[in-house]
């Protein structure tokens, strides 16, 4: 199922129209995928989703055109490598490094991803791009030439192709089996909703209840209590006085969470001596 797809049942779900999700997670894959809903979806600029864990199954004996199980396969090895090997070998491919995708990814290029002109038969140039994998756990071994790993990266990293580049180091081709994604920034598999817990809550009227904070992924940013006295400016969305901070001043490249008798109410950055909106979200009655 698409990230789409589950937009629009959560769509439904909450009845709220204004529904989102950050950070695509694939068809093929499981796991995290963070969802915003009504006022929260006007913080999407505002949250940190660079750093991402995964739990995935490399296969040893063939490379496909997806790199992942979906593909047709191009290339056929019996060098299997052991688990040593596969510890070693994934060494080369932690830091920062260099990947080419699959001609199938959601990479856009003009304006048009990738896959999609792929799949009209044109021939696709993939651009190479530069991503963070901060380590890479070779955690065992999974039936016919398996090897399960856990990955703990940046924002943009293509797994399949983590896989397709660690078959090529070991000397066999290799593809991606299986993936599931564990984190997505502050947003962890063991806080998360499946689908179907998400219907059942929404059937007895308590989804609302399980529903995180808007300021729950904020936490990077730095707070400021506002006085009592400016709330009527708070309220009406105005530009607020920042003597208040004295002369901790942040930067005017910062932005900030605002709260105001320990309620959270969007997004501000200083400009000069005033605090000016970014992003409101009034607290719920």
């Amino acid at each position: 199922m698409s990230s789409a797809a589950v937009v629009a049942v959560m769509r439904r779900l909450t009845g709220e129209k204004r529904t989102g999700h950050a950070g695509t997670l694939d068809p093929e894959a499981a796991g995290v995928l963070p969802i915003m809903t009504g006022k929260a979806t006007r913080l999407f600029d505002y949250l940190v989703d660079k750093e991402k864990e995964y739990e995935a199954v490399c296969a040893f004996g063939t490379s496909t055109d997806t790199q992942d199980f979906t593909g047709t396969v191009l290339e056929t090895g019996d060098r299997y490598p052991d688990l040593e090997t596969v510890r070693e070998k994934a060494k080369a491919l932690t830091g920062e490094i260099r990947q080419k995708p699959s001609a199938y990814s959601a990479i856009k290029v003009g304006g048009q991803p990738l896959y999609a002109r792929a799949r009209k038969g044109e021939t696709v140039d993939v651009p190479e791009r530069t991503v963070m994998i901060h380590s890479i756990e070779v955690t065992g071994e999974e039936p016919d030439h398996g090897v399960a790993i856990r990955v703990r990266c940046g924002k943009g990293t293509y797994i399949r192709t983590l896989c397709h580049d660690l078959g090529k180091k070991c000397g066999c081709p290799a593809h991606m089996r299986s993936l599931l994604r564990t984190r997505s920034g502050v947003f962890r598999l063991d806080t998360a909703l499946t689908l179907d817990d998400a219907r059942a809550l929404a059937a007895e009227g308590k989804l609302a209840e399980r529903i995180l904070a808007p300021d729950y992924p904020l936490g990077h940013l730095q707070m400021v209590d506002v006085p009592t006295k400016y709330a009527k400016q708070v309220a009406a969305g105005a530009k607020i006085p920042a003597d208040f901070l004295g002369e901790a001043l942040p930067p005017e490249t910062e932005n900030l969470r605002v709260y105001l008798d320990g309620a959270f109410w969007g997004i501000v950055r200083r400009e000069g001596e005033l605090l000016v909106w970014r992003a409101q979200i009034a607290p719920e009655d």
